[in-house]
């Protein structure tokens, strides 16, 4: 068994990655062929890519397929819209979301606005 390769984290291979493994869940969900959602997520300190975009995400299923980009324009945004910290995004996704650290240190990047969600993730829920 060979084991999984690992990404730094915040380079295109990571979004790829990302990206990837967002469609495949989506994929087994059996969504709705009428479905059409998106979710942005950008760095608020992120770096510039080639292409003029900043760091993030955008991922869309539109009609029940799923798709994603890597790097989103500055105002860009989706159902839902997360803005994060670099910093913020690597230490969240170091927890698992049903550890309580993960809560409250998500409450807290909030609190000190390191973290912002606008929209809601309910809709990820059952993929």
């Amino acid at each position: 068994m060979s084991a999984s390769p690992k990404f730094s984290h915040g380079i295109m291979e990571w979004f790829e990655m990302v990206g990837t493994l967002m469609c495949a869940a989506t994929a087994r969900a059996a969504l709705a062929p009428d479905l059409n959602w998106s979710l942005v997520e950008r760095y608020v300190d992120g770096a510039t890519l080639p292409d003029g975009r900043i760091q993030g995400i955008r991922f869309d299923i539109v009609n029940g397929v799923p798709a994603f980009q890597i790097g989103v324009d500055k105002d860009e945004r989706g159902d839902v819209t997360i803005e994060v910290c670099s910093a913020t995004a690597r230490e969240l996704n170091l927890l698992y979301a049903a550890d309580p650290a993960y809560e409250a240190f998500r409450d807290r990047a909030i609190r000190q606005g390191r973290l912002r969600v606008d929209g809601d993730l309910g809709a990820m829920a059952h993929w």
